[in-house]
């Protein structure tokens, strides 16, 4: 939490709950945006889909592998927090576009893809659309902070 001088007013910021002066507070952010009218399955698989190609472009993000008091090992997770928000078909075409613009690299999911079957057949159905009319049922993106946030404006989070 961080104190105005001026109203001597706490604030957090809204889009984390983390306090703005929290050590563990990072200068970058990771972003999930879903489509609002997808299915409670279809919300979980795009979002582990997208957090793989989020953790496949940034291996940085990745922790230590985790072990238990018996000594059994574990896979490493993402070593920061994945902010997950949803909102409509335009703000994601819009979360798109921005992301461009800022030089900010995205994963994709389409609609098409809940159809296929493999790796090679999801590149083929999102290679067969222009980007512009791409049906997006959610993107992610790695980034700082502010300019993640700025271009997930208009979503919220998801509930």
């Amino acid at each position: 939490m961080t104190t105005d001088a001026t109203t001597d007013a706490t604030t957090t910021d809204v889009t984390t709950d983390v306090p703005a002066t929290d050590p563990a507070r990072t200068a970058t952010k990771t972003a999930v945006l879903l489509r609002e009218d997808l299915l409670p399955w279809q919300r979980l698989n795009v979002t582990a889909f997208l957090a793989g190609g989020v953790s496949a472009a940034h291996p940085e993000l990745l922790g230590l592998p985790y072990a238990d008091a018996d000594g059994t090992a574990y896979l490493p997770l993402l070593g920061q927090p994945v902010l997950v928000l949803e909102g409509s078909a335009d703000v994601l075409r819009a979360a798109r576009e921005r992301a461009g613009r800022r030089g900010l690299a995205v994963a994709v999911f389409t609609a098409a893809m809940f159809g296929t079957g493999h790796d090679a057949a999801n590149r083929a159905v999102v290679a067969a659309v222009p980007g512009a009319d791409l049906d997006l049922v959610g993107l992610a993106l790695h980034g700082p902070r502010t300019a993640v946030d700025k271009v997930v404006k208009g979503s919220r989070l998801h509930p």
